[in-house]
């Protein structure tokens, strides 16, 4: 069967801050890739958990795959738009603030011994 793909647009963090969660769970199974998330402390391994939920959930709905058997083969934050802010400075200058986001994609598949 085809794998299975999930994905978030527009999540609120820069890639840097959501790659050492994602390496975490690159190639585990989705059940233990979604206990791992939620212990940790940082709210967007909520945003990771629920992409990771949702493509177990296209799987099992879609595709007829059975979650126990479910791994995720890959698993990205890609940069997305910046939104872009200014800031006073001293001496009527401004500074300039730049406010990253990321896609973040999920991609599960069966564990090739099942």
């Amino acid at each position: 069967m085809p794998p299975v793909r999930a994905s978030a647009k527009q999540i609120g963090a820069s890639t840097k801050r959501l790659r050492p969660m994602m390496d975490l769970v690159r190639g585990k199974g989705v059940d233990d890739a979604l206990n791992t998330l939620l212990l940790l402390p940082s709210p967007w391994a909520r945003s990771i958990a629920k992409v990771v939920q949702a493509a177990a959930s296209n799987a099992e709905n879609n595709m007829l795959m059975d979650r126990r058997n479910l791994r995720i083969v890959h698993i990205t934050a890609d940069v997305a738009v910046s939104i872009k802010r200014m800031d006073p400075r001293a001496r009527g200058r401004i500074g300039h603030i730049t406010k990253r986001s990321s896609h973040i994609t999920v991609i599960v598949d069966a564990a090739e011994g099942a």
